[in-house]
């Protein structure tokens, strides 16, 4: 998961919910080291004064116009964006008062919480495509590129032979929410919808292609094992025939701030998007608590968002992250709010971790080359819902190189990889391992299953599920032994039968089985 310091961070950086440290050697997400989201373009100048972005969640009914945006600008807010369809709205204000302000003048807003990102520009709800497209069918997209050897991820969820059968269609789009991605890598660009494409950093839409290229490295790596192309150079992604948006929530450091995370599941709602990828936990709390009232108009804003994509038909996968935490029994958290300084506090069940906990969200926890739960995942009942390859280099199996999950990589960033790989092309490559890198094999399978025709996010959540490998709890827990909870120091346990368990759910994923039903 991108960070969100690694799944912090993206759960492989700040915001990254599911990638180990982008070298691949810390237990997160995408590794992310600053402290501080950075605001960038016309931000900078009301950041460096103080001004924040807040989510303004409205009661039923409720929106920011007329009477309600008067009072916005009455309490020194500025509407940055305005959706409508959900009642959440992104305002700025450099008031130190302004939610106190805003409650006390619009008895329509329920909650005004701080979310310690900065604004962009006024916009209205992004209207969705209305030009009808053609339905392409799904093709086949058999064999490997130059460096599918290196693959044992794709071997081990059989997505070789489902290819041969199922390529995807390229009528499907999956959005990539993360860092953005490098559209301009030889192994995406053939892939790369550029008019669903979009940045939310700040909250707002912006389509300009630099504002969503990957300065991280973190979004480019899951795009790759979602729909690498079939073209012979270096990878192949599990559904190399699909679409790819690439959808900017995450900034250079991996925060992935909750006006973001809300602009971007309202995009996808609004742009024909059938699958998302979240390898990520929205900032600046890695448990949301909703008996707090900032917490929870942050994860309330947040679910009506991923709510309403999931009502437009877009299925949602999210890495449950890095720090070997069950999320089932949460009782600590020590790194929240974590673009400041971390307090360690109690938390319990009424916390959940976004996206990955939101309901009908497809949760998924990794496994290494041997088919174990790899050390670092987060896990838990009624939280983890299926398995897939995320990489674990503490545990080899026979043949592999290091045990990680390899996938493309801007070359401009590769003194960011640890354990790079370059193409005979020039194309550029690295190995990273976490919870960040399993949700894009799920996403890629989802795809599949799209472009066979098999559409509502239920149907597909429950093919994904139905079509899993069973996987049963260790028999041997010795190897989770030395890698407790990294919030609580709890030691790792798995619950559950070979039907369903905690570390597994419903299993490992198996590509050939899902799109054969």
């Amino acid at each position: 998961m991108m960070r969100s310091r690694t799944f912090v961070r993206p759960l492989l950086c700040t915001g990254l919910a599911a990638g180990l440290a982008i070298a691949g050697t810390a237990p997160a997400a995408v590794a992310v080291t600053a402290a501080t989201a950075q605001a960038t373009g016309p931000s900078a100048q009301t950041a460096a004064q103080g001004t924040q972005n807040y989510l303004v969640l409205y009661k039923s009914g409720g929106t920011a116009a007329g009477k309600s945006l008067d009072a916005i600008t009455a309490a020194g807010g500025a509407l940055v964006q305005d959706y409508s369809a959900i009642g959440v709205a992104v305002v700025s204000s450099a008031a130190s008062d302004f939610s106190v302000r805003l409650r006390a003048a619009d008895p329509s807003v329920d909650a005004a919480s701080s979310t310690a990102g900065f604004g962009v520009s006024l916009g209205g709800d992004a209207a969705a495509d209305s030009a009808a497209e053609p339905v392409l069918p799904a093709a086949p997209a058999p064999g490997g590129d130059a460096l599918s050897g290196l693959q044992w991820d794709m071997n081990q969820i059989h997505a070789p032979e489902a290819r041969a059968i199922n390529g995807g269609s390229p009528s499907v789009v999956v959005g990539d929410i993360d860092t953005g991605l490098d559209y301009t890598h030889p192994d995406l660009a053939p892939n790369v919808d550029l008019s669903r494409s979009v940045s939310c950093l700040g909250g707002a839409p912006n389509q300009t292609p630099t504002a969503w290229m990957d300065d991280n490295g973190h979004g480019t790596h899951t795009a790759g094992t979602i729909a690498a192309a079939k073209n012979g150079i270096g990878i192949v992604g599990v559904a190399p025939n699909v679409k790819l948006a690439g959808i900017k929530a995450g900034n250079a450091d991996g925060f992935f701030f909750p006006e973001a995370v809300v602009c971007s599941f309202m995009w996808a709602a609004t742009h024909g998007i059938q699958v998302t990828n979240n390898s990520y936990f929205a900032d600046p709390w890695y448990f949301n608590c909703k008996n707090d009232p900032q917490q929870r108009a942050i994860w309330e804003a947040e679910r009506r968002a991923i709510r309403y994509a999931q009502q437009q038909g877009t299925t949602v996968v999210a890495a449950l992250g890095n720090f070997s935490d069950d999320l089932a029994h949460p009782t600590q958290d020590m790194q929240s709010p974590d673009n400041t300084t971390p307090v360690t506090r109690d938390v319990t069940n009424a916390c959940a971790v976004v996206p990955a906990e939101v309901p009908g969200v497809i949760g998924v926890t990794a496994n290494g080359s041997k088919g174990f739960k790899s050390f670092y995942s987060n896990y838990g009942s009624g939280v983890a819902d299926v398995m897939a390859p995320g990489g674990d280099s503490r545990n080899v199996a026979p043949g592999v190189a290091n045990g990680r999950i390899l996938s493309t990589w801007p070359a401009s960033l590769m003194s960011h990889c640890f354990r790079k790989v370059i193409d005979a092309s020039g194309a550029t490559y690295c190995n990273i391992q976490g919870t960040s890198m399993a949700s894009p094999h799920v996403a890629g399978v989802a795809a599949l299953i799209v472009s066979a025709g098999v559409t509502s996010p239920g149907a597909v959540a429950a093919r994904i599920g139905g079509t899993a490998d069973a996987v049963p709890c260790p028999a041997d827990m010795t190897p989770y032994l030395a890698f407790p909870s990294l919030e609580n120091g709890a030691p790792q346990t798995c619950t559950g039968g070979t039907g369903y368990n905690s570390f597994a759910g419903k299993g490992r994923i198996n590509a050939l089985s899902a799109i054969r039903g």
